[in-house]
């Protein structure tokens, strides 16, 4: 079964959202403060994470960075804050998608679904465990990606972006692929997010992430992988 963990401080949220995720078939896990609700997570290990912003003890920005230092699981941040820089802001700290207050049940399990569906089926599938290139390698099976050695950890959907423009090195990958392939065809979030996602992969994979060598830009396009044949 599904363990979603839920860490909401109001409960006329908390409560009918539990209710509501346990009759769609899922195990819930919930907390009412930041750092229960971050030592749920890290003690647990939840298959999805449902995030408030506005937390008592730690805030929902400062729980998310710190999962993303030890865990990949999916984190859905929800948030009565509505500005375009507080969802960016979300991302950048390691979200994988972001829903405003107020919402329905209905979307809420849709955002999941989708979430869940990317996990299973989001990266490429390959007869080979990595996928092997001059100075960088990704493993598949790991779901790490080792640059010149080092082994470098990567948020959920920034490995699916990488594993896909990856398996199609040399080619350029249109942004509306990206979207169908990475965050699905139901995909009702920040477009933004992508250039999100492409700025993190720069920042851990390249030398300068100012001159990429690796993830070049085609504008108006999309994005494409270079890194000499695949071995």
């Amino acid at each position: 079964m599904i363990t979603i963990a839920v860490i909401e401080d109001d409960p006329l949220i908390l409560y009918p959202l539990a209710e509501a995720l346990q009759e769609y078939g899922y195990a819930v896990l919930t907390a009412t403060d930041g750092k229960s609700g971050l030592a749920l997570v890290l003690a647990r290990q939840p298959d999805v994470v449902i995030l408030d912003i506005l937390l008592p003890e730690m805030d929902g920005w400062e729980v998310c960075k710190t999962i993303r230092r030890t865990r990949v699981v999916p984190i859905l941040m929800l948030s009565s804050l509505s500005e375009e820089v507080d969802r960016i802001l979300g991302l950048e700290l390691g979200a994988d998608d972001y829903l405003t207050k107020p919402f329905s049940t209905r979307e809420l399990i849709a955002h999941i679904k989708a979430m869940l569906r990317r996990i299973e089926f989001g990266a490429p599938k390959t007869r080979r465990n990595c996928l092997e290139f001059d100075r960088i390698c990704i493993d598949l099976n790991r779901r790490v990606v080792i640059k010149d050695g080092h082994e470098i950890m990567l948020r959920h959907k920034a490995f699916e972006l990488l594993a896909l423009l990856a398996a199609h090195a040399g080619e350029v990958v249109s942004r509306a692929d990206i979207f169908d392939k990475v965050w699905g065809t139901d995909w009702i979030g920040d477009t933004r997010t992508l250039e999100v996602h492409i700025r993190w992969l720069r920042e851990q994979l390249e030398d300068d992430p100012s001159q990429p060598q690796f993830i070049q830009t085609t504008r108006g396009t999309g994005y494409r992988f270079v890194g000499g044949t695949p071995s």
